[in-house]
């Protein structure tokens, strides 16, 4: 699968929005790094608190939840709303 963005790419994203399966959201791993990911679905952390597994669209390429394991449902910060640069070609979806 082709990657949905580029390096570069300009997002617009809600803070505190309601995350489903399927959206892009900006997410805090383990270690501090910030990452769009895909919310794949719901799951529970290791200490049974709510969480989400986040994949990338290119599974070769980058880290997700196959390598941190579950995110907590606190460090899903964001959901992508729009991708503002470049423009992106009319009817297509993030």
């Amino acid at each position: 699968m082709r990657p949905t963005l580029a390096p570069g790419d300009r997002l617009l994203v809600r803070y505190a929005a309601p995350v489903t399966a399927g959206r892009l959201v900006l997410a805090r791993f383990p270690d501090g790094v910030l990452a769009v990911k895909r919310a794949a679905e719901p799951r529970r952390t290791r200490v049974g608190g709510p969480g989400w597994w986040l994949l990338s669209d290119n599974p070769d390429e980058g880290v997700d939840s196959r390598h941190r394991g579950v995110i907590p449902e606190a460090d899903v910060l964001a959901v992508v709303v729009a991708r503002l640069w470049p423009r992106p070609a009319r009817g297509s979806r993030l």
